[in-house]
Parts: C-alpha cells; structure tokens; sequence
C-alpha cells in the first residue's frame, strides 16, 4: 500500500512499520493467556515486515502494567528473534500464496476504504461526517454477534474460564477525558463476557446452577462438561453429579441444593424418554428456569444451551433471573446516525 502513496504523491522516503499488538484483543480475565495472544501478534507482525514492534504487556487492560509484565513484553521480542530464529530469515512469509493472497485481498479493500475517506474530503471531514464512526459500529456489531455465540472464541473468558483463578489487580490507568461528540467508543472484545463475571463476583452469594445428569456418567458426561463450561463463563458455580434415575430423584436433589436454575444433561435417547418429566419435576420443586443441553424440544423446558447460541445473552438472562445487581452485557445500536449502548436482554 505505501508502494502505492508513493507512486501517486511521489513521496520518495521509505515507510518505517512500527506495528503496536491490540489493545482490543486483551482480557482482564485469566489475563496470562495474553502472553500468547501478544507473542503470536509480534510473530506476524514480525513475519510481516515490521520494522519496529510494540509488545503491550499481559496486564495492560486491568492497569498500569507492573515491571515483570513490562520486562516479559520487552523479553518476547527477544525470544521470537534469537530463539525462534526470527531475526535470521530475510522474508519468513516470502513466496506463499496464502499470505501473498490475504494481503493482496487486504491492500484492494483498505485501498477502497482509503479512497472512500478522500472522496469525504480527507479524514477530518470523514471523521465530522460520521461515515468512519459508522463503519468501525458496523464492524463491531458483527463482531460483537460471532462473540456472544462464540463463534469467535476468547480462550480464558468465553471459552475455559478458571472458576477458581484470583483476579489480577493493577492500578487505574490515568483517565483520558473525551474532547468531542466526535470521540469514538473503544471497546475490547472479552469486555461483554467479563461484565457478566464481574456482575456475579459482586452476587451477595455466588449465584449456582444444579445440573440435572440423567443416567450413567457415560451418557450425561459430554453434555455435562459443554454446560460446565456454558455456565462457569458468566461465573455461575455448578452443582454436579453422577446423574439421577428418575424424576423422583432429581426434584429431591435439586429442592436440597437451594439452587434457583437447573439444566437437564444427557443423550437424545435418554431425553426423548425422561426430558418432560425431569423438567416438570425441576418446576414442581421451586426451579425459576430449567435449561437443556442440546437441540431437544420438551415441555417445561425454558431455554436450550448449545454451540452457536447465543451465550451472551442466555447468560445475562440468567443473571437477570437470580435478580444479580448489575446492568446487562452491553451492546452497540447502530441503527441511528450514531452509536449508543444498549442491554442485551
């Protein structure tokens, strides 16, 4: 793309790339799982032709970074260049197809983008017009959408959260007034998810869910583990099992437990013959919601938990349901000719 500028303004000095890792991308959650989120960006930034790299350190989003998260982001680069061997390839990507197409695909439509801003009279007028606003909402409601049913998965956050980890605690950035109507909103892409696992740490008691396992471990076990983990992102402690017999069974246990939610864990063949008990038993025995894991439909069943639903919105309501202080995880409306925020209910 600088190739380009230049042939066109005839500018003649080379660019220097200085790539800086995202901001967006970092989480306040299981915060070390950054260390291989940066380390894979300086390897493509490296890879990539940059001449100059900027590792934030793991700590970043959570406060001013102390000196061992600043010393292990200075030590990537180090040993990306010195132990990968990095620093002794001239052009690590030179010759692939797969690289040389994204980033041809890449250069056309940022080259399109570019001449869209000059057609609004250059990136002042762009920014006061509000098309660049409108792009980026755009792009993050997308976004925001392959988040909340994970299909865009944050390793730590909405996907295997430790339940039991101890929050990293740093000092407050110093806060950055906004100058202008024209201020854009910055957001990170954990920060929905991470809300609702604030929400449930401040719960007076930690809200819970019972898991009602029918059959043998064998059967409920795999369904078990996906709700485990579906109800752990939102910070929603599960009461487990070795699984229950009959609906007899699973209304005593769940009505012991002083849990309010209940989600019924098994096989297809297991639910097509007791899923329409268990859940009425659940509801008999005081269950303000009961969840199924899995696509199968039974009377009495409030909500179906699954790959690809929506989680974001499945756990808030949960939350809401526990009556947990807090606002829901918060959205973007782009349906205006500005952005606002809005509770996903």
């Amino acid at each position: 793309m600088w190739a380009r500028v230049t042939e066109l303004s005839g500018a003649a000095q080379p660019q220097r790339q200085h790539a800086v890792t995202s901001s967006a991308m970092m989480t306040r959650r299981d915060p070390w799982v950054n260390l291989l989120r940066t380390t894979i960006a300086c390897f493509a930034a490296g890879t990539g032709g940059a001449d100059a790299i900027t590792v934030q350190p793991f700590d970043a989003a959570i406060g001013e970074s102390d000196s061992f998260a600043r010393r292990i982001a200075r030590n990537t680069q180090s040993l990306l260049l010195d132990e990968a061997n990095l620093g002794r390839v001239t052009d690590a990507a030179g010759g692939s197809w797969y690289v040389e197409s994204l980033t041809d695909s890449l250069a056309l439509q940022a080259w399109a983008w570019f001449q869209d801003i000059e057609r609004a009279g250059g990136i002042r007028d762009a920014i006061a017009s509000g098309i660049v606003e409108r792009r980026i909402n755009t792009t993050w409601t997308q976004r925001l959408k392959n988040i909340a049913r994970r299909k865009d998965t944050i390793t730590g956050v909405s996907e295997f959260p430790d339940s039991t980890e101890t929050p990293v605690t740093r000092p407050p950035h110093e806060a950055i007034d906004r100058t202008g109507d024209l201020a854009l909103i910055p957001h990170r892409y954990a920060e929905a998810f991470e809300a609702l696992r604030d929400r449930a740490d401040t719960a007076p008691t930690r809200p819970s869910v019972f898991f009602a396992n029918l059959g043998p471990i064998a059967v409920h076990a795999a369904r078990a583990m996906f709700a485990k983990n579906f109800f752990e992102v939102a910070g929603i402690a599960v009461l487990g099992n070795d699984g229950f017999e009959s609906p007899v069974a699973v209304e005593a246990a769940f009505a012991a437990s002083g849990a309010q939610l209940a989600c019924i864990c098994s096989s297809d063949a297991v639910y097509a013959e007791r899923a329409d008990a268990t859940a009425s038993a659940l509801h008999q025995a005081g269950a303000r919601r009961v969840y199924l894991a899995g696509r199968h439909e039974a009377p009495g069943v409030d909500e179906h938990i699954y790959a690809g639903c929506d989680a974001l919105a499945t756990l808030t309501r949960a939350l809401d349901t526990l009556d947990v202080p807090g606002s829901g995880a918060r959205a973007l409306d782009v349906s205006g000719s500005g952005a606002r925020a809005l509770d996903v209910k």
